[in-house]
């Protein structure tokens, strides 16, 4: 047994100051939408506060509920669930594909993107893992082997959609896990180095991505090709000067950003809001960061509950850094969208659904004691 005590109530806060912020800048981005189609516009709003924003407050409800040991216990049957539904888009007639990808599976005309799942499924499992590992994280066979072997499964399904970005974001996760494990750091910078190198090598075979990175090194060139999203996240982004043009106000959101309440949301609040809005927002984002490994570090009673934390805090906490530097222009655009603000109802429920976990391990005091027995 372990004492509890309430909930983290000022993590609960900073996650739902994200939601409200998320739900406020989506709703002002879709009016873009609003000015091309308004069928699309009312659907697409429907679609994120009911499946995302309310089925979200209920997947952090039973995400609070479920005891976080059913996690351990099931983190086997859960990461081979995931795989096997990541892998169904590949079937046709049920994978469904857009903008040159095939990563959606469209049910009664609801679509989601099941990797979302597998980002999960992996966290529990490796968390899993590596807590049973415990002090044989020292030994690569222990630490670094499984972990190869678990990258490449996830990437043979991922790159035939082609996800790449997931990959990226699932290998820092599980790097900073296997350090909050106790791997040794050489070990890190030995598996970030081979990352790098098939990450080089990837990008030399694939066009798109040779493209992007093209794109990043020379931002200039190509503006109406390659370079156009970047071009016109960067004007938004410049143009909101220091307190923005105010809420709503945002001009590139018609006709000029692509996916303005998606991928490019982060320019549509740096024009709207400016360099004010924009870091409030980043520093909601580094306050989440801070107060989920803190709940890691003095709350979690096992290190299973302190490894599945840091997990689901770095995958959150790197995709929004991800998706925040390269609509400014210091990392190659990636596509991954602004966690709690994008567009995507499955990613918000299922965010929220974390933090629902988070928030059930943030009960806990740190330190186990014997529960005391009772006398006949």
């Amino acid at each position: 047994m372990t004492k509890k005590n309430s909930i983290d109530k000022i993590f609960l806060g900073i996650v739902l100051a994200l939601v409200v912020v998320g739900l406020i800048a989506f709703t002002s981005a879709s009016l873009g939408i609003l000015a091309r189609n308004e069928k699309i516009f009312y659907d697409v709003i429907f679609k994120q506060y009911l499946f995302g924003f309310l089925g979200g407050i209920v997947a952090m409800y039973i995400g609070y509920k479920i005891p976080y040991k059913f996690f351990r216990k099931n983190s086997l049957i859960l990461f081979i669930l995931s795989i096997a539904l990541t892998a169904l888009v590949l079937v046709p007639g049920i994978g469904e594909s857009h903008g040159g990808a095939r990563r959606w599976i469209n049910i009664l005309g609801y679509s989601f993107q099941p990797v979302e799942f597998l980002k999960i499924g992996f966290i529990i499992y490796f968390s899993a893992w590596l807590s049973w590992a415990k002090a044989k994280v020292k030994d690569p066979l222990f630490s670094i082997l499984p972990l190869v072997v678990l990258l490449g499964i996830i990437a043979g399904v991922l790159l035939k959609q082609p996800d790449t970005k997931s990959i990226i974001l699932i290998t820092i996760t599980a790097i900073v896990m296997l350090f909050i494990s106790g791997t040794p750091i050489k070990y890190l910078l030995g598996i970030f180095g081979v990352a790098i190198i098939c990450f080089a090598i990837l990008v030399s075979f694939t066009p798109y991505l040779k493209d992007r990175v093209n794109t990043f090194l020379k931002p200039n060139e190509n503006a109406r090709g390659a370079s156009y999203q970047l071009q016109q996240s960067l004007i938004a982004v410049g143009s909101g000067g220091i307190t923005g043009r105010g809420l709503g106000q945002s001009i590139q959101k018609f006709n000029y950003l692509p996916e303005p309440q998606g991928d490019s949301i982060f320019a549509v609040i740096g024009e709207e809001l400016g360099f004010v809005g924009c870091a409030i927002l980043i520093c909601l984002y580094l306050s989440f960061a801070l107060r989920g490994y803190r709940i890691a570090i003095r709350n979690a009673p096992d290190p299973f509950a302190k490894i599945l934390v840091v997990g689901f805090i770095t995958i959150i906490t790197a995709q929004s850094f991800m998706n925040i530097a390269s609509i400014i222009g210091v990392f190659p655009l990636t596509g991954v969208p602004l966690v709690f603000i994008s567009h995507g109802g499955t990613a918000l429920l299922l965010s929220m659904g974390m933090m629902g976990v988070v928030l059930n391990i943030s009960k806990y005091n740190g330190k186990p004691i014997l529960e005391k027995k009772q006398g006949n």
